[in-house]
């Protein structure tokens, strides 16, 4: 092997610092990262159908976005006339007293419910009272309030653009990966399809199990609702089957961390009613245990995901990821695990024994992508012809 020459050098050098600048983005807006990765993923198998019908990639993307974006905007313009709706109360309760009292206009307010502009033109504020009414509690509470959603806003915004460039380009991604790494037979295309596979079918998988667990839980519900005893309702169906959905992403857990509590109020208002209640709050605890537990395990998750990753390897990603990194864990950590199982299975075994590292998978061959996916496409080259004598076409 000869020596790498001063030219080679200088590009390797230049190199690794574009990627260590690149780490630093990546690390810097983690966040922003995972959730474009999450939004990809779980839409891409609706994009590509999107595409069979379309034929244009960009229309496609963009029709795939807006299918993910119209039920995010409309939980979070929910939240957010909710929110609105406690702050406006808090507010006309406390407020509007306390801006007169600090202005100095707070006798004239009493007397005759409002504001009286001339005690305060005979009397201005001081300096020091504007700034201390600028400097409030309340004043400081709703800039932090307003810093978080605009922050909310333009991460998701930023994690949605990210999503469509990814439908939209990802094709050109894969043949610029294929080319780097030096084509589709290589150990490191493999190694990124198999990685690309598993979290498709993670993430994707993850997104259908919420929509039908939302829709499934919101029934249920609604139906308690329909035969409760008087004053046994439950408040807010449609954002607990919502919370009851999310919950249902984690393997085991479930809806446990909702409909337990729900039960558990049910319950606390059952001791203002008769004895039967206390039945109805029982039925329920069994049906919500049969209905959103059993069998969303048993039945649901499994049709909907087909070929999924460890449970328990799923149940710790999901669990640890948000104690470890923050809320963005909840998608980095599965994404880490994947690496990490992949790394296992095909690169590990090989690397171990000093042997060349081949691209097929050698443990738990039951688990992650199989062979067959990873070389769905690296059998087909994109310089690929069509046939071209009839002796290709009479071997079909």
């Amino acid at each position: 092997m000869t020596a790498p020459s001063r030219s080679e050098l200088f590009w390797w050098l230049y190199v690794a610092v574009l990627g260590g600048a690149a780490l630093f983005i990546a690390h810097s807006f983690v966040g922003i990262l995972v959730l474009g990765l999450f939004g990809y993923y779980a839409t891409r198998p609706i994009c590509h159908r999107f595409g069979t019908v379309i034929e244009s990639e960009r229309l496609a993307a963009a029709l795939t976005v807006l299918t993910v974006l119209i039920p995010v905007l409309g939980l979070v313009l929910y939240a957010t006339l909710r929110l609105v709706q406690q702050s406006r109360r808090l507010l006309d309760e406390s407020v509007a007293s306390m801006i007169a009292g600090r202005l100095g206009g707070l006798d004239a307010v009493r007397e005759s419910g409002g504001l009286d502009a001339g005690a305060v033109l005979r009397d201005p504020p001081s300096v020091e009272r504007l700034t201390a009414l600028l400097s409030g509690s309340a004043v400081q509470q709703g800039l932090q309030a307003a810093d978080a959603v605009f922050g909310t806003v333009m991460l998701v915004a930023l994690a949605i653009t990210l999503s469509y460039a990814l439908l939209m380009y990802d094709e050109g991604l894969a043949e610029s990966l294929a080319t780097v790494s030096g084509g589709r037979e290589t150990t490191v295309y493999a190694y990124a399809r198999a990685v690309d596979t598993d979290l498709e079918s993670v993430f994707f998988g993850n997104f259908l199990f919420v929509l039908v667990m939302s829709v499934i839980a919101t029934a249920t519900y609604a139906a308690t609702n329909l035969v409760a005893p008087s004053g046994l309702q439950i408040p807010m169906v449609f954002t607990l089957g919502v919370l009851t959905g999310v919950a249902s992403l984690i393997p085991i857990v479930v809806g446990k961390v909702v409909y337990l509590p729900v039960v558990a109020y049910l319950a606390v208002r059952a001791t203002q009613q008769d004895t039967g209640s206390f039945i109805f709050v029982g039925v329920v605890l069994a049906v919500y245990f049969l209905v959103l537990d059993i069998v969303p395990q048993s039945f649901v998750q499994p049709y909907i995901s087909g070929r999924k990753l460890n449970a328990l390897m799923l149940l710790f990603a999901y669990i640890l990821g948000p104690i470890l990194f923050g809320w963005y864990g909840f998608f980095l950590l599965p994404i880490v695990f994947v690496l990490i199982l992949e790394t296992v299975r095909i690169v590990l075994p090989e690397l171990l024994h000093g042997e060349p590292i081949a691209p097929e998978p050698e443990l738990a061959e039951e688990t992650g992508a199989d062979a067959d996916e990873i070389a769905d496409e690296s059998e087909v080259s994109p310089e690929a012809e069509t046939p071209d004598d009839d002796s290709d076409l009479s071997s079909t």
